[in-house]
């Protein structure tokens, strides 16, 4: 696709993603949690991503599972609010799809009312008959296979996937089955990158990687992560491509010294009251108390 035919693209959609993966065209996705972030993210990305990782970025939880739906409802709301160019993708969280197609069909279609274009979803085969039974609602589906966070107790820990034989055929033979289910992209995580380059060459639809190497057909990071807002350890997968936290908490302090310094706020920085008042105020007392 030529750069003056993407700009003339006003919204990213379903379809236009689909012709890029035709197209070799990579796709660009991160992820935004509220309005600030949204509007950071959607002049620059392809896909915006409300994840679920909001529990471990945002709101203090050491994994995503303590991630209810009124949680991500929230998110997606203020996120959809800046009404993004950027395909909206909004996570399924920890048990909101795993326990009847009447709870799955009621809560992506909730995230939907409430802006969203789409929904992701982890797991394998075991969910395509979640994912036909929100395809057949007009539900639009992201799959995510290999490292899947809701998965962490099961996994033993944050671990790469796809490292034996049974389970690299196992991811491959999930993703056909996504596939054929309905899902319209499917992001793959934490795989070796051989795994995930065969995958994008088997599959009609995108793969988007996250820690599966450069031939998926796109990459989606944290923006926290991009933007070097988090702290502590980085996968190796992670490139911060600024120091956001220490740029911004250094002018902070700037600001508290300028504070405690009596140098902020200036005049300039002030508003003043009309010469009129001065004396009115000036004269006010209180009032005597009886």
């Amino acid at each position: 696709m030529s750069h003056s035919s993407e700009a003339a693209v006003k919204r990213i959609t379903v379809p236009i993603l689909q012709q890029w993966k035709e197209e070799g065209r990579r796709i660009a996705m991160t992820t935004a949690y509220d309005a600030v972030t949204a509007r950071i993210a959607d002049p620059v990305v392809d896909i915006i991503l409300v994840g679920d990782s909001v529990g471990n970025v945002c709101l203090g939880f050491d994994d995503t599972l303590p991630v209810s739906m009124a949680m991500m409802n929230h998110h997606v709301e203020a996120v959809a609010r800046t009404k993004p160019r950027a395909l909206l993708v909004a996570d399924m969280p920890f048990l909101s799809f795993h326990l009847s197609p009447e709870d799955t069909i009621r809560n992506a279609g909730g995230l939907l009312q409430r802006g969203a274009d789409a929904v992701k979803l982890e797991g394998g085969a075991r969910r395509a008959g979640m994912v036909r039974a929100l395809v057949d609602c007009e539900i639009p589906v992201m799959g995510h296979l290999g490292l899947t966070p809701q998965s962490v107790n099961v996994m033993g820990g944050f671990r790469v996937q796809g490292r034996t034989s049974d389970d690299a055929l196992r991811l491959l033979d999930d993703a056909y089955h996504l596939q054929e289910a309905g899902c319209f992209a499917l992001v793959v995580e934490g795989i070796p990158a051989e795994l995930a380059a065969r995958a994008t060459e088997l599959l009609t639809i995108p793969t988007i990687g996250i820690g599966a190497g450069s031939d998926c057909s796109g990459q989606v990071l944290v923006l926290h992560d991009v933007l070097g807002l988090t702290q502590g350890h980085r996968p190796k997968f992670v490139r911060a491509y600024a120091n956001g936290f220490e740029l911004l908490q250094q002018a902070l302090s700037r600001w508290a010294a300028d504070v405690r310094q009596t140098a902020f706020p200036t005049p300039q920085e002030s508003y003043r009251l009309p010469d009129n008042l001065r004396e009115t105020i000036a004269n006010w007392t209180p009032p005597s108390s009886t």
